[in-house]
């Protein structure tokens, strides 16, 4: 697969106890994406966030809420982000969606390995 040097960014932020049928939100996100042959996709979980509603979200031991923040990153062809969006849009009920231009200096290696 090749991914343009000019290429975007898709940066998704939900909670880790967000769902969708009954599936953590992020599964289904990074599943929709491998399915609508985006170049990748990664989940990265964080330890600490507040939103919009100013709530602590950590993994503190002792904190009530442990709806972690995840992160989920694809970076494609802006034509692909754009195809993707509109698939996206019906998956989120809240959370924040931002996109953002990139310069892409490699993807994978000279082997062919990801």
């Amino acid at each position: 697969m090749h991914v343009p040097r000019e290429a975007v960014l898709l940066r998704i932020f939900i909670g880790e106890d967000d769902r969708i049928k009954g599936h953590p939100l992020y599964e289904a996100i990074v599943l929709k994406a491998r399915e609508a042959g985006l170049a990748g996709a990664t989940v990265l979980r964080g330890p600490m966030s507040f939103g919009k509603s100013s709530t602590l979200h950590t993994a503190k031991v002792l904190r009530l809420s442990e709806d972690l923040p995840m992160v989920i990153e694809i970076v494609d062809s802006q034509e692909k982000i754009d195809a993707f969006l509109p698939l996206l849009d019906p998956m989120m009920g809240s959370g924040l969606v931002t996109l953002e231009r990139v310069q892409v200096l490699q993807y994978g290696d000279s082997n062919g390995k990801n």
